[in-house]
């Protein structure tokens, strides 16, 4: 069984064609993109470094990623936003950037300890069984290698803002996005990541400003959050 939700990948399937809109229906991760990446730099040499992104979409961070003279792999399951990442590539003239259609387990088993760094970035959330990524994200990365993930916080208020806010209110993206039941507490994402034999290192909150529309990182991790792990030498 491959672990992928089929009405997940059909639901960004279908927004495929504005993934690269800055002002469509992706413009959160358009505008969070700076503030992850910049995260991932501050803890994990990008130049020069071998780096796999999980649930790459359209490729907005592995491009980003790329940029910063990494040698990015860039997976996914849904064709569409991948072929949109083709094709921005070739245009942006990205070299040093690939993208594959294959599951993220498959890969940790044709390709074990072959990563410097492996993020997967607001993926969790939309898979059946998020602690299987997290196993083959450990096995992919080498040995003092690190591992990024963000996700969502279950509860209350992350149900406010991530869903009746963000999509039905704001609609700042599309209804359906989320299903509240698939968030992840931080203790329950950190149990996995050392099930898996990684170090949890560090942790980041995201918030969002809607009178501003400015996200920033902060100590806060009751909705959007980030966290890093490094997998021991």
């Amino acid at each position: 069984m491959v672990n992928a939700d089929p009405q997940e990948l059909s639901k960004f399937g279908e927004l495929a064609h504005r993934w690269w809109d800055a002002d469509g229906e992706f413009r959160p991760l358009h505008q969070i993109n700076p503030l992850r990446l910049d995260w991932i730099a501050g803890q994990a040499k990008l130049a020069g470094a071998e780096v796999l992104d999980v649930g790459c979409g359209g490729g907005i961070l592995a491009e980003s990623m790329a940029r910063c003279q990494a040698t990015v792999l860039g997976i996914d399951l849904s064709v569409k936003p991948l072929r949109v990442a083709q094709l921005h590539a070739l245009e942006a003239g990205v070299e040093n950037l690939v993208y594959r259609e294959v599951a993220v387990e498959a890969l940790a088993e044709e390709r074990p300890a072959s990563f410097d760094v492996v993020t997967c970035m607001e993926m969790l959330e939309h898979v059946p069984d998020p602690a299987s990524v997290v196993r083959a994200c450990a096995t992919l990365v080498k040995p003092g290698g690190r591992v990024f993930f963000s996700t969502l916080n279950r509860n209350l208020k992350s149900f406010l803002f991530a869903i009746v806010g963000a999509e039905h209110v704001l609609k700042l993206l599309p209804k359906g996005t989320h299903e509240y039941a698939r968030f992840l507490k931080p203790s329950e994402l950190s149990a996995f990541a050392r099930d898996a034999g990684l170090e949890v290192s560090a942790f980041k909150g995201m918030e969002y400003n809607p009178l501003t529309q400015r996200y920033w990182l902060s100590a806060r991790t009751d909705v959007n959050y980030l966290m890093a792990c490094r997998k021991p030498a």
